[in-house]
């Protein structure tokens, strides 16, 4: 089965970060988000992905380009952001083998640790329209509420959708199967997959099901949420059992001075510097050849690749460009 991860994103939400890096490239654990979707898709027997591309896409082929073995890449360049459905049914073509096949989309701004064979084998015992992976959540309202019947069908959307009985009221994932029908659907152009693919497949009688999954899943949309996800790959709370890299430790390449203090959690990249009168950690990231000065305690921050932290932080993110504080009750 192909895949389809999607990348074109603007990132208005992570707000001067997305200037910097699109966000499949923010670094979790000092790997790019979109490493832990390859991961995950290679794991389970994938081979073929397409990735389409808008916001700062050239960093995002930089990135990937001859490094993703054993995924065959297929780039799809997006002159005009084309959206969620758009961007499927752009590579409709290509995703279905020419229609004859159902294929994986995965949001590029996610971890999760699905089993996408178990969910293939689903969708293929079931053959519905789409089959979408969603989790049971108390607030699934905030999130666009999709509710399932007693047998896990799809029969509400967004609190659309004909009379029946709900038994979970979940939150879409952003991981789905689609078969070539459901791409047939889409418009031409800018759309999304929601409103303008599954509400009007809703609303025909279409077969839409629900795998539910309850093992590890955060998205990343907000520098918030992106520090949640750091900090869950460093303590080990986010249980992957795919993981792209080591997920803490000191990489060997890193150089610590014989006088830093180091508190675990924490991750230090290849060709790090960490300074000897440095503090790092606990919940501290320091990317691949960034530095600590000497004079530097950090908590619950992030350094990313190539940038210095040089003073006292704590619920920061520290990019080349600069230091992005963040209030300690939003990521604690």
């Amino acid at each position: 089965m192909r895949a389809l991860v999607l990348a074109a994103g603007l990132g208005t939400r992570l707000g001067a970060l997305s200037d910097e890096r699109p966000k499949p490239l923010l670094p979790v654990a000092d790997v790019p988000l979109i490493r832990y979707n390859l991961a995950l898709l290679a794991a389970h027997g994938v081979r073929e992905v397409a990735i389409n591309l808008h916001h700062r896409g050239e960093l995002i082929v930089g990135e990937l380009e001859g490094a993703c073995d054993p995924l065959a890449i297929t780039w799809s360049r997006e002159e005009q952001i084309l959206g969620t459905g758009g961007g499927v049914k752009r590579m409709a073509t290509w995703l279905t083998d020419g229609g004859r096949d159902s294929f994986l989309v995965v949001n590029g701004k996610l971890v999760i640790d699905v089993d996408l064979t178990r969910l293939i084998e689903c969708h293929r015992g079931a053959d519905p329209d789409a089959t979408m992976v969603v989790r049971e959540v108390p607030d699934a309202e905030r999130w666009g509420a999709i509710d399932l019947d007693e047998d896990g069908r799809v029969v509400k959307i967004l609190g659309q959708g004909p009379p029946a009985l709900s038994v979970h009221r979940t939150m879409f994932t952003g991981v789905h199967v689609l078969s070539p029908a459901f791409a047939a659907r889409l418009p031409d152009g800018e759309s999304c997959a929601i409103r303008q693919g599954y509400l009007p497949a809703l609303h025909a009688g279409a077969r839409i099901e629900g795998y539910l999954y309850s093992g590890y899943f955060q998205e990343h949309s907000t520098p918030e949420r992106y520090l949640e996800g750091n900090w869950a790959v460093l303590d080990g709370s986010a249980r992957l059992r795919h993981p792209p890299a080591a997920r803490d430790g000191i990489d060997p390449t890193a150089t610590v001075g014989s006088g830093a203090q180091l508190i675990a959690p924490f991750r230090i990249g290849p060709g790090a510097v960490v300074g000897a009168g440095a503090t790092v950690g606990p919940y501290v990231v320091v990317g691949r050849g960034a530095r600590v000065d000497d004079v530097a305690h950090l908590e619950h921050t992030v350094v990313w690749p190539g940038a210095t932290a040089e003073s006292v932080l704590r619920d920061a993110i520290v990019t080349q460009s600069g230091v992005f504080e963040f209030p300690a009750r939003l990521v604690e």
